[in-house]
């Protein structure tokens, strides 16, 4: 499970998300520990300080890349590893940035500049056909089997969460699009709504929530407290 350069990882631990995201990693914390019954914070790790390989997401579809991404973490660490791929599908385009959100502007995870992006491209489309979703493909990937010799465990889950897009920013929470995203339901922008209201009915929220029986399967019949 270690490799050079790799930190000894917490007793605890006994999920890893492939991704450094700060921010990606306290959501997942709170939706994981919600869900899984006896799953603690500190058992959620995040790839920040780990060696893992460098993935290229060349898959089509969410739910590729989401497994390439687990696969990689699940691979290099020995643990169970989660990892989504999530992104913003507008209709008027077609469904995109879709797998393509991250980078829309052509620099990877500058939010700045994807918003400004997508807001010049939607500048003369009216609001009736402004309705866009926010999708997320969640991956479970478990190198321990307990049988030698077979393949790693994996289940895909996906959720969404439709709306509108706004024509100028809203809030300062979140991350990503979320200041141009209004959920269906709500008069507030994703940026806008607290982590909680956030969670309940963020497409991430909705992916993970359905992985957590499967994650809750392959984690040991008793977790440590913390």
């Amino acid at each position: 499970m270690s490799s050079p350069g790799m930190p000894t990882l917490p007793p605890a631990a006994r999920v890893i998300l492939a991704s450094s995201n700060l921010k990606k990693l306290r959501e997942l914390q709170r939706i994981l520990t919600a869900a899984v019954p006896g799953l603690h914070t500190e058992q959620v790790i995040s790839a920040a300080g780990i060696d893992l390989p460098e993935v290229v997401e060349d898959a089509v579809t969410f739910e590729g890349n989401a497994l390439l991404k687990a696969r990689a973490a699940a691979r290099a660490t020995g643990l169970l590893a989660v990892a989504d791929d999530s992104g913003l599908a507008v209709d008027v385009l077609g469904g995109a940035p879709g797998i393509f959100s991250a980078r829309w502007s052509g620099r990877h995870g500058d939010d700045d500049a994807n918003n400004d992006l997508l807001l010049a491209q939607l500048a003369d489309v009216p609001d009736a056909h402004r309705a866009a979703r926010f999708v997320c493909a969640a991956a479970l990937v478990d190198p321990r089997s307990g049988v030698p010799g077979a393949e790693p465990v994996e289940h895909v889950e996906r959720g969404e969460m439709p709306g509108i897009l706004l024509r100028e920013r809203r809030g300062e929470g979140g991350f990503g699009y979320d200041p141009l995203f209004q959920p269906d339901g709500e008069m507030r922008s994703a940026a806008q709504l607290s982590p909680e209201e956030k969670d309940a009915i963020s497409h991430r929220g909705k992916a993970f929530r359905a992985l957590a029986a499967h994650i809750a399967r392959r984690l040991p019949p008793q977790s440590p407290q913390p």
